[in-house]
């Protein structure tokens, strides 16, 4: 079975156009041209900004013309993560994606589900002339996965609606009306490097196959993050031995736990045995510790290499190694304001070696932005005392929860009616545009709704194909039902 097999065909059909165009965050040129064509092909109303948003209109049924127009929102970037034996070009080559009993998956790479299926969802609406509503507005932003760069630059007079119904979050069922702050401190070490003692003995240490996943959704699992763990090993070792650091390098990008770390260390040859010994129960360890939260075949590698040329200086090595092991990350604080959301996390998100210095990324989320910044302070002064230089980038404050929203409660009212129970009304830790939409269109009524996705940011990410058919439906009946003016 294919995708465009699946029902709702519309949904799917245009998921499956969506597929075929490279749009990594930061690089969507192709992803506009094709939405703008798209529109062009079926005669619908398309419009762009300089960021490149695409606004997309529909008129409303006849009858229903004075009813509030609704804008159907979504982002047009995909985190582009994939495995460690893919080739996949983000770039250039479409999406493969695989049909797997309930799920829709892609071979070895994120799916872009979050938020391929969102889009989709608004393309659907436009495209079907069943549906019974007011005036739509499609919107789609641009990066929102790295600095929410449509939604802070959203033209005015690019939207004339006053109710947004965000179509980007992970679980059907719940309807969001909050979320976390963020802020990536970025800090980055100047080295010197010297000559690779010629008596020691060299080693791949190689941490690979963990699940990774949602930065901020996934961060209160449990889940290993495989910069922190390799560096817990090397400080680890390091209390019994001398060890040297040629080279380390661990994770991708901000908003993804690290599924992958590697380092090439060095010894004295007369300590092979005692690594080797150390390095198979602390294998055993990490696999105990996370035996309920990980992909229990995630590896731990430690394999003799090559002498290098060079190493980092031994100092300076010893200093950031253990920086890195303490750096916090994970859960932070929990909400004192809503019961069971975590309220500040930190990702210690990515390790790169650059020629002469170390870029080391650390992702902060928090409903509370003053948390938030008081979190990035701190990996700041733990990081400038080994001499790095510390930037903050693509800060974003959270949206505050209305429970008295309008649209709301049409939307629990719909849900009800629809299922018979009520929907679960929430904040979330992951960021959503509504926080920036928020604070530039105060008047703006918001919740954000969608369909169950498992592991986004992961080459685990998968699509639940009957809450893909839940969510028209639900959405369906909510344009139906939202009270004229």
């Amino acid at each position: 079975m294919k995708v465009t097999d699946l029902k709702p065909a519309l949904i799917w059909q245009c998921f499956d156009e969506i597929t075929k165009v490279p749009r990594p965050t930061h690089h969507l040129d192709k992803m506009k041209e094709f939405l703008v064509d798209w529109a062009n092909r079926h005669n619908i109303p398309v419009k762009t900004d300089a960021v490149g948003n695409v606004v997309m209109t529909k008129p409303a049924t006849p009858g229903h013309e004075n009813a509030p127009t609704i804008i159907l929102q979504g982002h047009q970037d995909m985190v582009a993560e994939k495995r460690n034996d893919s080739n996949h070009d983000f770039f250039n080559d479409p999406i493969e994606t695989i049909v797997d009993g309930d799920w829709v998956k892609a071979n070895g790479t994120t799916l872009g589900a979050d938020n391929g299926i969102g889009c989709a969802t608004g393309m659907a609406v436009l495209l079907d002339d069943t549906l019974v509503h007011g005036p739509i507005e499609v919107l789609m932003t641009v990066d929102e996965e790295q600095g929410l760069i449509g939604a802070n630059g959203l033209e005015p007079g690019m939207i004339s609606g006053s109710i947004l119904l965000n179509l980007d979050s992970e679980e059907h069922g719940q309807l969001v009306i909050g979320c976390a702050g963020g802020k990536v401190t970025v800090c980055t070490y100047k080295y010197a490097t010297e000559a690779a003692p010629a008596d020691y003995k060299y080693f791949d240490v190689h941490i690979n196959h963990m699940m990774g996943g949602h930065s901020g959704m996934e961060i209160g699992l449990g889940r290993g993050n495989a910069n922190q763990q390799l560096a817990r090993f090397i400080w680890e070792m390091s209390q019994s031995c001398d060890v040297v650091v040629s080279r380390i390098d661990g994770g991708n990008l901000a908003n993804a736990i690290p599924r992958e770390a590697i380092a090439t260390i060095g010894i004295p040859a007369d300590k092979e045995a005692e690594l080797m010994a150390y390095a198979a129960e602390f294998n055993k360890t990490i696999h105990a510790e996370f035996a309920l939260a990980e992909n229990p075949d995630f590896t731990f590698d430690v394999t003799a290499t090559a002498t290098p040329a060079t190493i980092i200086d031994k100092k300076q090595s010893a200093a950031l190694i253990a920086t890195i092991f303490a750096t916090p990350n994970g859960v932070q604080g929990m909400s004192n304001a809503v019961p069971g959301l975590i309220e500040t996390s930190c990702n210690l998100a990515s390790v790169k070696m650059q020629d002469d210095k170390i870029v080391i990324t650390v992702h902060q989320r928090s409903s509370v932005d003053s948390r938030r910044d008081e979190i990035a302070d701190r990996i700041k002064a733990l990081y400038q005392m080994i001499g790095c230089e510390v930037i903050f980038e693509d800060a974003y404050v959270g949206w505050a929860p209305n429970p008295e929203s309008a649209i709301l409660a049409t939307m629990k009212k719909v849900y009800n009616d629809l299922y018979g129970k009520e929907p679960a009304v929430m904040a979330i830790h992951a960021g959503l545009e509504c926080g920036i939409l928020s604070g530039a269109y105060p008047h703006w009524d918001m919740v954000s709704c969608g369909p169950t996705l498992m592991s986004p940011h992961s080459p685990d990410e998968r699509a639940n194909i009957p809450s893909v058919a839940k969510c028209w439906e639900f959405l369906k009946a909510v344009l139906e039902n939202i009270p004229v003016k």
